[in-house]
Order: structure tokens, then C-alpha cells, then sequence
């Protein structure tokens, strides 16, 4: 299993998928940037998951800032509770979160000093002088933008109970340790949805919300014996929760671990915002009156964390061949469009041509491809996960037919091109 988070790590640099953060100048721990087909990827999932979320009718979207009033943070028990235990080696001074220090290094044994807390905000100042009165914080969740803005979404929307606000954005988290390329990271993207639900039906719709991010994932081709539903015990969950569920993943590194969390927030949010900002942000049933705070629903998941799950679960070696078996939804890249004869005009400018009609008529992510031999270009294409490759030959100046492979099985049919569209629009519904 170890041997395929490497394997992947390295694709997904060589097929432009990930690259280490500020590489040139020796890296920066904890960062990493996304290439081509790793912004094609990301815009996918995030794409998914906003169709998903929007075919249902009772979700809204929310892009809030990343700097709040630090108000916010005290409100919410960030700038308290937001805190890990760190631990320092006296010999070697290097530092580890204290639940993942190491008992050895490669050339000897660690002696800890006793831990202290760090608050793992990312710590930043408005204006132009230094002052303590203007400290703020990046926000290492996008969650509190939603509660802050649970009155303006429901004056200037006719959202009712239940319903959810739904927002993808940047979080920060200055980790004591990172690792495990896109699992644990310091600036991230989130996918987080915020469901307010009546007390008492809360129960009902944590369950319901469990179960659509797990068939969310099978869905878009996680395998259904890597991924599975487990509910934490109470000492694991935080002090406000009223039950928090993770949909875990078979990690090649440390096995089974999360991969988004389903938790019920109770009202816990909603009533620390009103207290400590002054503003009433209780709802009232139009139809009878009552007045209550809304439970909180939160199903929350990193785009990096989800796509590292997609690419190890799509990563197969088959004779020979190493194929991303992603799912056609999520590939960066729909199409490669291949003359066979890269020296050949005619057969050039029909597969420009078929390959322009895909792009701008149909809209499709493609690619074109003239470098080395048919072969080769079959075997790249199969490596970055593109799920069919459409070569045009000599026939296909006779009669108008392409050839198109498919990546999983490798097998080829003759299609006309003027059904080219048919046959996509069927293969990506």
C-alpha cells in the first residue's frame, strides 16, 4: 500500500496534476499547487458537488470573507479551544504534534520536553500599523460565515426551515505537522454545508445527510469497500456536538481515517453569534409563529483530501499499462482527438477539426495530441485518465467514421463523427 501513495505523488507531478509548494526555492512544508490537470480536477469535484447540492432546491451558496472580525473567533471558541498540543524534541529541537510524535528518529531516540498549546489560527493584522487591537485571523473554516450570515440569507432569500447554506472556499490551519501530500496541509479549499433543521428532527437528517455524502462518493467511483460510515465516540467529538459521524477512507498510510465529516451541531453556533454580537438570529415558523434556534446539520470536506482519495482509488496497473481510472465526471479531460499520422495534413487538419467541434460545440475538455506514435499517445492519455481517445485515420477521410478507445478496456469502435455528440452526451449523463 505504501508504495502506491509514492506512486501517485509521482503521476501526479509528472501528468500536471500537483506540484510541491515554492519548489524552486527548497519548498515550503504543508503547501502544494495545483498544475493543469489538477485545477480540471478540483473544478470537477467542486462542480459535482454544487449539482449535487442545487438539483435539490433548498440549499443556497454563500462565498463569505476570509478575514472576519475577531469577534467572530471569540464567539465561535477558536481563539480558545482552537489549539493543539505541541511537543519539542531537546536534542534534535525539532517539533511534532504531541498524538503524532515519533518515539525515534533515524539517529536517535526522542526526549520531549513537557507540551504546551498552539493555537493553530493563522494570526495577521489589519491596517498598517502593528497593533494588537487590530488582530485578525485567517479563518481555517468557512462554517462561521454561514452562521454570521444566517439573517442576511434568510431577509433577502424565502429559504424555510429546513434548509442549507452551502459555501466552497479557502481555509488555514498552522499545523504543527503536516504530511501525506494533500491530507494534512496549513491552506486548503473546503466544501462545507451548514443544514438548519428544527430541533428534534435533527437525529432524522444526520442520518440522511451520512448517507448522501457516502453515496455522493460511490457515485463518482470510490470504491464501495475503501470508504465506510463511522460514528465517533463522545471523547472524540467536540463539547457542543450532539453526534458526529466521518465517512472514512482506506488510506495506503495509515488505513482506515477520514475523509469528511457528517456532524450535528446542535444550536450551539447560532445562540454563541446572537450572544456575543447582540443581533437576534433565531427563526420564526411563518406558518404558526414559533421561535427557535435551528440544529445544525454540517457536512464538510476538503477539495485536496477528496481529490487525493479519488486519485489513489482510480491508480490500476493493467499489462503493462498504468491507468487513472477516474471517473469520466471527475477526469480533467474528457477527450484526446489523435491524427494517426502526425506527418500527414489531411489527416492533421480533419483531427483539428473534430477536435475544435468538441470544444467549442460541445463543450468538452479536450486535448490534442501529434507527439510520437499512436501507441504512446494512448498509453499518456490512459496515465492522466482521460477516458477515450478518438484517432483519425484514412478511413476516416472516406466515410467519415473515427476510431474511439476506450481508456478502462482499451477497446475501439468505429463512430461517425457527425454522432461524436450523441455518443458523449450519453457516455457523460
Amino acid at each position: 500500500m505504501a508504495d502506491l501513495m509514492e506512486k501517485v505523488v509521482s503521476l501526479a507531478k509528472r501528468r500536471g496534476y500537483v506540484f510541491p509548494g515554492s519548489e524552486i526555492y527548497g519548498g515550503l512544508n504543508g503547501t502544494w499547487d495545483f498544475g493543469p490537470a489538477g485545477v480540471l480536477l478540483k473544478e470537477n469535484i467542486k462542480s459535482e458537488w454544487v449539482s449535487h447540492l442545487s438539483a435539490r432546491g433548498d440549499i443556497v451558496f454563500l462565498d463569505s470573507s476570509v478575514l472576519y472580525n475577531s469577534r467572530v473567533w471569540e464567539a465561535s471558541g477558536h481563539v480558545e479551544s482552537f489549539v493543539d498540543e505541541l511537543v519539542e524534541c531537546e536534542i534534535c529541537h525539532r517539533r511534532f504534534r504531541s498524538d503524532m510524535a515519533p518515539e525515534k528518529d533515524s539517529d536517535h531516540t526522542h526526549k520531549f520536553l513537557p507540551p504546551r498549546t498552539f493555537n493553530t489560527m493563522f494570526k495577521t493584522d489589519v491596517g498598517p500599523v502593528e497593533d494588537k487591537g487590530d488582530r485578525v485571523y485567517l479563518r481555517p473554516e468557512t462554517a462561521q460565515g454561514i452562521f454570521i450570515n444566517f439573517g442576511n440569507v434568510l431577509s433577502s432569500t424565502r429559504v424555510r426551515v429546513p434548509f442549507g447554506i452551502a459555501q466552497i472556499g479557502k481555509g488555514f490551519r498552522n499545523e504543527i505537522t503536516t504530511g501525506n501530500f494533500l491530507f494534512r496541509v496549513r491552506e486548503f479549499e473546503m466544501l462545507e454545508l451548514e443544514f438548519f433543521v428544527k430541533p428534534g428532527e435533527d437525529k432524522k437528517w444526520h442520518e440522511f445527510w451520512q448517507k448522501e455524502r457516502l453515496q455522493w462518493f460511490t457515485d463518482l467511483g470510490i470504491k464501495p469497500e475503501n470508504i465506510k460510515l463511522v460514528e465517533l465516540p463522545k471523547e472524540d467529538i467536540a463539547h457542543y456536538s450532539r453526534g458526529t459521524a466521518e465517512i472514512w477512507y482506506h488510506w495506503p498510510f495509515i488505513d482506515w481515517g477520514e475523509l469528511e465529516g457528517v456532524a450535528n451541531r446542535g444550536d450551539y453556533d447560532l445562540k454563541q453569534h446572537s450572544k456575543y454580537s447582540g443581533r437576534d438570529l433565531s427563526y420564526t415558523e411563518p406558518d404558526t409563529g414559533d421561535k427557535y434556534f435551528p440544529y445544525v446539520i454540517e457536512p464538510s470536506v476538503g477539495v485536496g483530501r477528496a481529490a487525493l482519495a479519488f486519485l489513489l482509488d482510480a491508480y490500476a496497473e493493467e499489462g503493462g499499462r498504468v491507468i487513472l481510472k477516474l471517473h469520466p465526471k471527475l477526469a480533467p479531460y474528457k477527450v484526446a482527438v489523435f491524427p494517426l499520422v502526425a506527418n500527414k495534413p489531411d489527416l492533421v487538419t480533419k483531427a483539428k477539426e473534430i477536435y475544435s467541434e468538441l470544444r467549442l460545440k460541445l463543450r468538452l475538455s479536450a486535448v490534442f495530441d501529434d507527439r510520437g506514435n499512436i501507441g504512446k499517445r494512448y498509453y499518456s492519455q490512459d496515465e492522466i485518465g482521460t477516458p477515450w481517445c478518438i484517432t483519425v485515420d484514412y478511413q476516416t477521410l472516406e466515410d467519415g467514421t473515427v476510431t474511439v478507445r476506450d481508456r478502462d478496456t482499451a477497446s475501439q469502435e468505429r463512430i461517425n463523427v457527425s454522432q461524436l455528440d450523441t455518443y458523449f452526451t450519453q457516455k457523460l449523463t
